[in-house]
């Protein structure tokens, strides 16, 4: 039994990869617990597999996917593969280095039975928080209020960030440790036996959108989930979706694509029932027709 398992899914993004596991086995090398990496590769074309056997040893595991099988069924296969107590989803465009502390972080989930999970700070290469990490659930108010901006207009304004700002959580936004609804599957450190208890990723979201629904299934169970800002991460994010679209204004275009068609599945699976079946009729269309707007200019 190992103390910490970590699934790292990757695509077309070798040089990023070796740069992730790199840094990270240097970090866990200093650690004590027991520990093992298992990367999935989406069948990469770039040699991403050939760089990946170099790192082969008794606690690291490379799978190889025929095909590209999308991040959540790639976390799943993985997870089949994982012996730890403790699973971290990580993202492979994610760089940690020697000041964050895996026991520390272990530590806090052991001694709090119910927290199912956490993330730390993710932040971009910029320096600014990925707002990702640190997420409400998309509740159909605090979808209205994001999309038309009110929650740009009132996140600094203390009272009304909670009322407009419920989507990124503006009004707990600070340095401390707290409860937030979902974080980033960039980093999502989570008790396998609660993964298991809930089955892992939903398959149904090919890419985007399957933390969010991952969170709100653990939430379900009564249990927390923490933000943890004491120590931070980089994420480079995008990388990713460089491999799969090959430009910027592609990538825009196929993220904002795939983030309207994973929306319509997560509120078809959590919220339709919730809402007068008129309304929710309304509002899946509207995604699919703004899905297929975008799909249009793309293509």
């Amino acid at each position: 039994m190992y103390d910490l398992s970590i699934i790292i899914p990757s695509y077309n993004t070798k040089d990023t990869t070796y740069k992730c596991i790199d840094l990270l086995i240097n970090n866990l090398s200093k650690t004590t617990f027991k520990y093992q990496i298992i990367v999935v590769d989406n069948h990469s074309s770039d040699g991403s597999t050939a760089m990946l056997k170099k790192f082969k040893n008794n606690n690291f595991v490379l799978i190889t996917n025929v095909k590209n099988e999308g991040y959540a069924k790639a976390n799943n296969i993985g997870l089949r593969y994982a012996q730890g107590r403790t699973i971290l989803y990580l993202n492979s465009d994610v760089i940690i280095d020697e000041t964050i502390s895996f026991i520390k972080i272990l530590t806090f989930l052991d001694n709090h039975s119910h927290v199912a999970g956490l993330t730390v700070k993710v932040i971009l290469p910029t320096g600014k928080l990925d707002m990702a990490c640190h997420r409400g659930f998309p509740t159909l108010w605090r979808s209205f209020c994001y999309f038309i901006k009110l929650e740009s207009i009132f996140k600094y304004i203390p009272i009304l960030n909670s009322v407009f700002c419920g989507y990124h959580l503006w009004n707990k936004l600070n340095d401390s440790i707290h409860e937030i609804d979902s974080p980033s599957g960039a980093f999502f450190l989570v008790k396998k036996q609660v993964v298991d208890k809930i089955g892992g990723f939903d398959e149904d979201y090919f890419m985007y959108g399957e933390d969010l629904d991952l969170s709100y299934r653990i939430k379900k169970l009564g249990l927390k989930i923490i933000y943890y800002p004491l120590f931070t991460v980089v994420h480079l994010k995008g990388q990713s979706g460089m491999a799969l679209n090959g430009n910027n204004r592609s990538i825009k275009t196929k993220s904002k694509v795939s983030f309207f068609a994973t929306m319509g599945i997560f509120y078809k699976k959590h919220y339709y029932y919730l809402y007068p079946r008129i309304l929710s009729d309304f509002i899946l269309i509207l995604i699919t027709q703004i899905a297929k707007r975008y799909e249009k200019n793309r293509n």
